[in-house]
């Protein structure tokens, strides 16, 4: 498990993507500013991904299930009553299947994927209205997986807060045409979350 951010204070716990660890690039920046922002940020890797990390041998994520269960021991495993939940892409959308059934403070999730790449009718939407707790979504305005157009036509629960980063793909990366950085994206999406946890927190 990765740290960044202070001993003490407000923890979110973060899970990383379908293909990349939980020390990619954009995880990495991701925890260092949060914990820039006092946020205790804790990184923990599925078994299908350590396992790639010992062997160097790609394979697919484990089912739903699998991976629920190991987030759940993650968490168990905390000295901290209250805990932020959330992470990249799958792990994002694995938090908010979790905070379905368990009680964590909020869900913080970076690229969710709404429906497969090129599959726009297959919506993972269901659970949604079933989490429990409120839910900041950083969401790339042409993600390949749920763009503003497509995501302003969903139905979704008045708990979840959707934040647009301009131009943003699926790792919240805008095209230079636009004059943005990704670290300006990831800038706003750190200072999202820092405000959604401040909110939060206190509840």
């Amino acid at each position: 498990m990765l740290t960044n951010g202070p001993d003490q204070g407000t923890t979110l716990v973060l899970a990383h993507g379908a293909g990349a660890a939980m020390d990619s690039d954009f995880m990495n920046q991701l925890a260092e500013g949060l914990g820039q922002e006092g946020i205790r940020v804790l990184r923990f890797e599925f078994p299908y991904m350590a396992q790639r990390r010992e062997t160097g041998t790609k394979r697919p994520p484990d089912r739903a299930p699998k991976l629920l269960s190991h987030f759940q021991d993650v968490l168990s495993e905390l000295d901290t009553p209250r805990v932020f939940i959330g992470g990249k892409s799958m792990g994002g959308r694995m938090a908010t299947l979790l905070a379905a059934e368990l009680e964590v403070a909020g869900v913080c999730v970076y690229g969710y994927p709404f429906h497969p790449p090129g599959k726009p009718e297959k919506q993972r939407l269901d659970h949604l209205p079933e989490v429990r707790c409120p839910v900041l979504i950083c969401q790339g305005e042409r993600d390949a997986l749920g763009n503003r157009n497509e995501v302003e036509g969903y139905r979704l629960p008045s708990h979840i807060d959707v934040h647009w980063l301009p131009d943003g793909d699926h790792s919240l990366k805008p095209r230079k045409a636009s004059g943005l950085t990704h670290t300006d994206n990831l800038d706003s999406a750190i200072q999202r979350t820092r405000a959604f946890i401040d909110q939060y927190s206190a509840l």
